[in-house]
């Protein structure tokens, strides 16, 4: 991670009065921050207030006797009072002690209390501003303090000594203040790494809810497709025979009432996932060992349906085993919608391996569309744009959640007459 990214202004100026970044979702409340951070203005008043007293009786005894009495007092509010403004413009600030500095040194007045407000505006200013702008800026105060100290070397006031701790006293503010810039720097891009974090996660949450979403409405359109087509074709034969044959159409009925209360259970248990304030109670997901249910209702609406399935059914895990019965029942709503009447011969594979699960469905009807594929083959050919506008949006979702499982679909008409749809999927955990 990257601790300290300069930013494109020079320095770190507060904007407005908002003392912490602005909260976002699910981000991690800013912290208030100490009373120090809370009453720093204050606490500047008061160190500024203090230096300014304590130098009072130095200032008369520093200026020369050829100046004014009230040049130090001058001197001295111009060297603490722009501390005050020092967050807000810490460049002005500093060069305007500077300046007053200088002043001072041309003046040939000694070094008084109140310059260690010099010391303090540099170490705020490396604090917030770049190397390029702070490195100069101690390099401007160690020459002014070697020339400020150089009559009292001189005068035996000082000697080299102590005049090389002044200097490692100002080199040290600023790379004390560059240091804490670098702190500061870090512990901003930890708050603003939170905030990604915090923005990611609700992302993701809306995506996983909008994947679950679709997931549960291509769920529903297999029960209400299949269901609707079966109780359709179901109450058409009961009326047709309602008079001629009221047996048969009273058999007919019960499994138009059998068909739509089974229909309901399972919508019910998809609904129950968008509820935010209940507990689903889902009813166990539908696989290969409900295929030969799937089958018989088929059969009973009048389709010719030899099925035959090849290997263990205990060798597919709950995902695939969904899988493939989607696939099945989605392939026989789209038989019973599109094949006709003519349709003589439906046929249903299911081959299992160790590796993989093929799914295989024909049938000699009229197929999904009046136009065949330019093509024709004995083996269904791969269109993607064929599966929207051969059978709408069932052969979509079929093709999603074999994709989901790694696997592929092959939709197309084949010679003479009629549709297949081939659907291999290998045998895994699933996503």
């Amino acid at each position: 991670m990257e601790i300290e990214q300069d930013p494109p202004e020079s320095c770190d100026v507060p904007r407005g009065h908002s003392a912490s970044p602005p909260a976002t979702a699910g981000a991690p409340p800013a912290p208030a921050g100490s009373w120090f951070e809370r009453h720093a203005s204050l606490i500047d008043l008061i160190v500024i207030g203090a230096v300014f007293i304590y130098n009072l009786p130095i200032q008369f005894a520093a200026t020369p006797e050829h100046l004014w009495a009230g040049t130090g007092i001058l001197l001295s509010l111009g060297l603490c009072a722009p501390y005050v403004l020092r967050r807000q413009h810490p460049v002005p600030v500093f060069l305007t002690i500077l300046i007053v500095a200088v002043i001072q040194v041309a003046l040939g007045i000694e070094p008084l209390v109140a310059d260690l407000v010099l010391v303090l505006a540099l170490y705020n200013l490396s604090s917030r501003c770049r190397w390029v702008v702070s490195a100069p800026a101690t390099s401007a105060v160690v020459i002014v303090t070697v020339i400020a100290t150089t009559g009292l070397l001189q005068s035996g006031y000082l000697n080299l000594g102590d005049i090389g701790v002044l200097i490692a006293l100002v080199i040290w503010a600023g790379t004390w203040g560059a240091l804490v810039r670098f702190r500061r720097a870090h512990i901003e891009s930890l708050h603003e790494r939170a905030r990604q974090l915090a923005r990611q996660a609700d992302a993701q949450k809306q995506i996983v809810a909008a994947e679950e979403r679709s997931r549960i409405a291509r769920e529903i359109h297999d029960v209400v497709s299949h269901s609707l087509s079966v109780v359709t074709v179901l109450a058409d034969g009961a009326a047709t025979t309602v008079e001629s044959k009221p047996d048969q159409a009273k058999r007919a009925m019960e499994d138009v009432r059998d068909t739509g209360r089974s229909a309901l259970t399972e919508m019910r248990g998809r609904l129950d996932v968008l509820r935010s304030d209940e507990r689903a109670e889902q009813a166990p997901q539908p696989g290969v060992e409900q295929l030969d249910r799937l089958i018989e209702e088929s059969r009973a609406v009048g389709l010719p349906i030899a099925f035959e399935y090849r290997g263990g059914q205990d060798r597919l895990p709950a995902g695939p085993g969904l899988t493939v019965y989607r696939t099945v029942q989605e392939a026989l709503t789209n038989v019973r919608k599109h094949a006709g009447a003519s349709v003589q011969q439906v046929s249903v594979v299911i081959e299992t391996t160790d590796t993989s699960v093929e799914v295989r469905i024909s049938d000699d009807g009229q197929g999904p569309a009046p136009e065949r594929d330019s093509a024709h083959s004995e083996a269904p050919q791969p269109t993607d744009a064929g599966l929207a506008d051969s059978a709408g949006h069932g052969l979509v979702g079929m093709h999603e959640r074999i994709s989901a499982y790694g696997g592929t679909l092959q939709t197309g008409s084949i010679d003479p007459h009629g549709f297949a749809v081939r659907a291999r999927l290998p045998i895994g955990d699933g996503p």
